[in-house]
């Protein structure tokens, strides 16, 4: 359906969508930015290691999220003076993009899940109650969410949008989409506050453990549990952020606004969304890997060290007794 209006009260909102594509785009240059800078310890600590699930996990998210925020989030709203020619183009092309970003979402959701899971998992030594326990809320959780997310799709109706020779997609939404939007952001709360919780208690439960037992015990457990926990509180701060945001935004007067404070409002969204998932998500592993290489490194140095000095006082006491 198209519908096609030179009416300048719509000016305000063609407006709010430009100003929102150059947020999508900022978003996309940060993903690609970081990709750059961590290239180097990506070629060393994921694909020249061993391959495992981790490893599939962090290279499916990292190079799905480069296409996702260069490609599938890119701005559909054109301007042309002859709109015949892409009227069909531009429906098409926002609603398959639509389509696209829900799935892509649910499932790069579920896959952080999976490495929050895992992360746990480690830290609670490998506890199979905890597995179990942390498998049933997130099977629960996820479910739920990708039945709401069938339910929205089933609900929603792509329209083209023609406003003074400016090609936008809108999509109007005939269920309940405002309550639909409430429960998965409560199910997906639940999920992270959850998560940061188990994370803080067993890392507070073992530094009083290691203040117990003195500083020349498990220092390096202290300090993998330090790293496992930055990481974690970093991705929970951008998740707090970008919830919020999205909480706001469930305010009808808000969504029906096009007021710049609105439009920064959803940029942001974009942006730290974007950022939480395919920056801060692949680093929830990268970070791991890469202390666990420093602490290799570091063993390996240690050992050669210690052989080295070994060497020398044999030699030194062989001498002497010749």
């Amino acid at each position: 359906m198209t519908y096609v209006s030179n009416d300048p009260s719509y000016w305000p909102y063609i407006s709010a969508n430009i100003f929102l594509n150059y947020w999508i785009v900022a978003a996309g240059i940060v993903v690609v930015y970081d990709w750059v800078l961590t290239i180097g310890q990506e070629i060393e600590l994921i694909w020249r290691q061993r391959w495992s699930l981790m490893t599939v996990l962090y290279l499916t998210i990292r190079y799905i999220g480069i296409p996702y925020s260069v490609y599938v989030s890119r701005p559909t709203t054109l301007h042309c003076a002859n709109s015949s020619s892409l009227t069909t183009s531009v429906y098409l092309l926002g609603t398959i993009t639509y389509y696209a970003t829900s799935g892509t979402m649910v499932a790069l959701t579920a896959m952080l899940g999976v490495i929050m899971i895992a992360r746990l998992h480690a830290m609670y030594q490998g506890s199979r109650t905890m597995l179990m326990f942390l498998i049933i809320i997130f099977l629960a959780v996820n479910i739920a969410c990708e039945v709401i997310t069938a339910i929205s799709l089933n609900d929603t109706v792509a329209e083209e949008l023609i406003l003074s020779g400016t090609h936008m997609c809108s999509y109007t939404y005939d269920g309940e989409a405002q309550l639909l939007s409430s429960i998965t952001w409560i199910l997906n709360t639940v999920w992270e506050v959850l998560a940061l919780c188990l994370s803080v208690s067993v890392a507070v439960k073992h530094f009083r453990e290691l203040r117990r037992l003195g500083p020349s015990t498990g220092t390096t457990i202290g300090d993998c549990f330090r790293v496992l926990i930055q990481s974690h509180v970093l991705y929970f701060a951008s998740f707090v952020g970008v919830s919020c945001i999205q909480l706001t935004g469930l305010s009808p007067e808000i969504m029906n606004s096009n007021s710049i404070g609105v439009s920064i409002l959803g940029g942001a969204v974009q942006t730290l969304s974007v950022v939480q998932m395919f920056v801060l998500g692949p680093r929830l592993i990268l970070s791991v890997r890469e202390y666990h290489a420093k602490l290799v490194a570091y063993s390996d140095a240690d050992t050669s060290l210690n052989s080295i000095v070994f060497q020398e006082h044999v030699h030194v006491s062989t001498s002497s007794t010749v």
